[in-house]
């Protein structure tokens, strides 16, 4: 009996998960029936009721106030209310994702989305040689893996698995419709990432999140870690990098923009340098979190001071506080 209560203690997570796969599975036809605005409408405003009660949103609130430290705290609550729109209708969205990306060029005017810096993917996919694509979670981040396989960009995104065994069945089987190649993070992952550079092909990452195991780099004026991984097949394979973001507009529209390659740092014996390099990155994330702050995953415990290797300042510099 004792025996039978460990194994229940150990899996009932697990049980509990599968257990609301039906759940899940009707939310999300629920969702379909919906149309694409009318849920993601309806996503984002159950978010911004449900948010605020739960516990990730002094996370959000904790993070916003380390980012601003100066700013208005009204201010901050309510970005923290778009940030959870934005979650809430992301997450709306999943049930659509096979039609929310309509670009056409010759149709424009009624389009969901508008592309920015198409040239770039064209450029990316035809020039023969391996590339990578950093990117992070604000608008919904789904699309630009979507895009690239629209437009024949041979990519592989790499993705973190949600925790919970029924959403990340169905996450998973939508991502398998919409994307190119996909690789789970985890034990081994990285060895699959560097056979699709090796071979030629892109690999898209999201940055934005912290990584134990990772390389201090500066956001928002504070020392954060992050995963070196892109800064590391850059430096071994020479190959161009570039960053890939989504705007949410009105109306159910979005922006989606691939930059130029960045120019990154180098140290004396000419190849790239693996911290400057995911720090070029990191900097073009602040940026695009600068603009559009309310579309930014604040949720995450992005600011981990206890983490830090022994040395790292832990502040910001004087002076280096922007206002949003």
């Amino acid at each position: 009996m004792l025996r039978l209560a460990l194994i229940l203690r150990r899996n009932l997570p697990r049980l509990a998960g599968l257990a609301t796969i039906p759940l899940i599975r009707a939310v999300f036809l629920l969702a379909r029936m919906l149309g694409t605005d009318r849920a993601s409408t309806a996503g984002g405003r159950l978010a911004r009721l449900v948010g605020p009660f739960l516990p990730s949103h002094r996370t959000a609130m904790a993070n916003l106030r380390a980012a601003y430290p100066k700013e208005d705290e009204r201010r901050l609550r309510a970005i923290a209310l778009e940030a959870w729109d934005n979650l809430g209708r992301t997450g709306a969205e999943y049930a659509h994702l096979d039609t929310i990306f309509d670009y056409d060029p010759e149709n424009l005017a009624t389009q969901r989305m508008e592309v920015r810096g198409l040239e770039q993917f064209f450029a990316i996919r035809d020039d023969g040689r391996p590339g990578l694509i950093f990117s992070a979670h604000l608008g919904n981040w789904e699309l630009p893996a979507i895009c690239a396989e629209k437009f024949g960009l041979e990519a592989t995104a790499v993705f973190r698995p949600p925790n919970n065994p029924a959403a990340a069945q169905l996450v998973q089987e939508v991502r398998r419709k919409t994307m190119g190649g996909l690789a789970a993070s985890g034990p081994g992952a990285v060895f699959a990432m560097q056979g699709v550079v090796e071979r030629g092909g892109h690999l898209g990452q999201l940055i934005d999140q912290h990584f134990t195991r990772g390389v201090v780099v500066r956001f928002f004026g504070r020392p954060v870690l992050v995963n070196p991984l892109l800064g590391k097949l850059a430096r071994h394979h020479d190959c161009p990098v570039h960053g890939a973001r989504v705007v949410r507009k009105e109306n159910g529209r979005f922006l989606l923009e691939l930059t130029p390659p960045l120019d990154l740092p180098r140290g004396p014996d000419g190849l790239i340098e693996v911290q400057g390099a995911m720090q070029a990155m990191t900097s073009v994330v602040e940026g695009w979190v600068r603009e559009h702050p309310g579309q930014w995953l604040w949720m995450h415990r992005r600011w981990r001071p206890n983490m830090l290797p022994k040395g790292t300042l832990p502040t910001q510099a004087a002076g280096e506080t922007k206002s949003i």
